[in-house]
């Protein structure tokens, strides 16, 4: 599951998925509706790689956790964002048993819902497979050749006139390359 470049924007509605980069901020595209904008440095832009949810014991990626929601829906949109409080909380339950009720939101839960249904919507949830892993056991190493040392220029020591390099010395004065 890849959510590189997906973005979570401060204040507007949804995900948006970035596009370009300019000197000032970042052109993204909205996957509600596919409009660009642009998106000013001062505004709180979060990575939706970055984002985890609270648990006991230790943080859960948010790619793990859409993992688990796609393999329990079998890749199909899973409840409502509007369902009650007590229905979204029970789902998270049982995807993630041991997440932090004190410190997850219901809003938190109701985002969570709401992205993964987007994300699922638009085929962003797609398992890719690692390419480091594959390429390394599918292709044969290829052979190097070590290039052939070149023999050093013939150096006359410090110091030693151009003449005594096999130059001709140009007179004082006269104007060089001419």
């Amino acid at each position: 599951m890849n959510l590189t470049g997906i973005i979570s924007i401060s204040g507007k509605p949804g995900l948006s998925k970035i596009v370009s980069q300019t000197r000032t901020g970042l052109i993204v595209e909205s996957l509600i509706d596919g409009k660009r904008t642009p998106v000013h440095g001062a505004e709180r832009v979060s990575s939706l790689e970055d984002i985890s949810i609270y648990t006991y014991e230790e943080d859960v990626l948010l790619k793990d956790i859409f993992q688990k929601m796609f393999d329990d829906s079998k890749g199909t949109a899973v409840l409502s964002h509007k369902s009650s409080t007590s229905e979204l909380s029970t789902y998270l339950k049982t995807i993630l048993p041991n997440y932090d009720s004190e410190r997850v939101y219901a809003s938190d839960i109701k985002k969570l819902v709401q992205w993964y249904n987007l994300l699922q919507s638009k085929d962003l949830l797609t398992a890719e497979e690692d390419t480091t892993t594959s390429s390394a056991t599918d292709k044969k190493p290829e052979k190097t050749t070590k290039a052939k040392p070149q023999p050093k220029a013939a150096m006359a020591p410090k110091g030693a006139s151009s003449a005594a390099k096999g130059k001709k010395a140009a007179p004082k004065g006269a104007a060089k390359g001419r």
